[in-house]
């Protein structure tokens, strides 16, 4: 009976314990840009494929790219939803129980970004007022090899930079999945302000031995004199450079609108109807 309620209370023991890693994810990788890509700088109104709603397509309106010129903005560090689509290379690092020497986070790392951690150690998020940041907070579980992460504390910034955003209401689902040397990340975006429903992105990169992930300083610049207290943006119904987009690749201006009927194939039937054809969905270059 010893024995039994010996073996029971070991059971119980290891069930509480979280699960530690089963795959490897730890170096550099870099991005393969030759599916779904996405530009660097997009064009200003190009909001094609995004299931914004009105409210998101009212912020982005009001961007200028002017504000990148501020001092607040110049080393302000990309958003952890935004690293996935960068063209330089990711670090990911693992840490170490000193003890019980299992992998209990991830660590993620691009340039002009701050330290990503991922917790495995089956810690719970904090409160819905605790501090929101760039990288927001992050936990994983295994789904099988697979490593589910759910991202939530996240500051309000840009899913690209022409002016879409994300809220500090968004949270994140993320997949990592390992082939060999092939990383496919999958990442879900939640937005309640922005968004009508998730916004899926999917990126692969390579691992690349040898190689590390460079300094990447920033030096502030007063590029631009101005006078103190003003923001870059434009008033609803001002922005002149909205038809950019659509004009240089002569598709209908509803079109270039987004929205969630814009991320399916079915939207071919409207572009007929609109007088369009297509969406330059591919004129991204590697």
């Amino acid at each position: 009976m010893n024995r039994i309620a010996g073996l029971l209370l070991l059971a119980v023991t290891l069930g509480a314990v979280p699960a530690f890693s089963q795959v490897d994810f730890s170096g550099v990788w870099i991005n393969i840009r030759h599916e779904d890509n996405e530009p660097r700088d997009p064009l200003p109104g190009e909001y094609v494929g995004v299931p914004l709603n009105e409210a998101g397509r009212k912020r982005a309106d009001a961007w200028s790219a002017s504000v990148q010129t501020l001092p607040e903005w110049q080393c302000r560090p990309h958003p952890i939803y935004y690293t996935p689509r960068g063209v330089q290379v990711t670090l990911i690092s693992k840490e170490i129980h000193p003890v019980t020497r299992q992998i209990v986070a991830f660590h993620i790392q691009a340039s002009e970004t701050v330290d990503t951690p991922i917790y495995l150690d089956g810690r719970p998020h904090p409160s819905e007022l605790a501090l929101h940041t760039w990288a927001g907070f992050s936990t994983g579980e295994w789904v099988g090899e697979t490593l589910k992460i759910t991202t939530t504390h996240l500051k309000d910034s840009y899913l690209r930079r022409n002016g879409l955003n994300l809220s500090d209401e968004a949270t994140l689902t993320q997949y990592w999945t390992r082939r060999g040397d092939i990383l496919t990340w999958v990442q879900i975006h939640y937005d309640p302000i922005y968004l009508t429903e998730p916004f899926v992105r999917v990126s692969e990169y390579r691992y690349v031995p040898n190689r590390h992930l460079p300094a990447d300083p920033c030096v502030v610049a007063n590029e631009i004199k101005r006078e103190r207290g003003v923001v870059p943006h434009y008033l609803p119904g001002t922005n002149p450079i909205l038809k950019e987009y659509s004009e240089k690749f002569e598709m209908p201006y509803e079109a270039s609108r987004g929205g969630a009927e814009t991320m399916y194939p079915e939207y071919k039937d409207k572009l007929k109807q609109l007088g369009g054809d297509r969406i330059p969905t591919k004129r991204y270059e590697p």
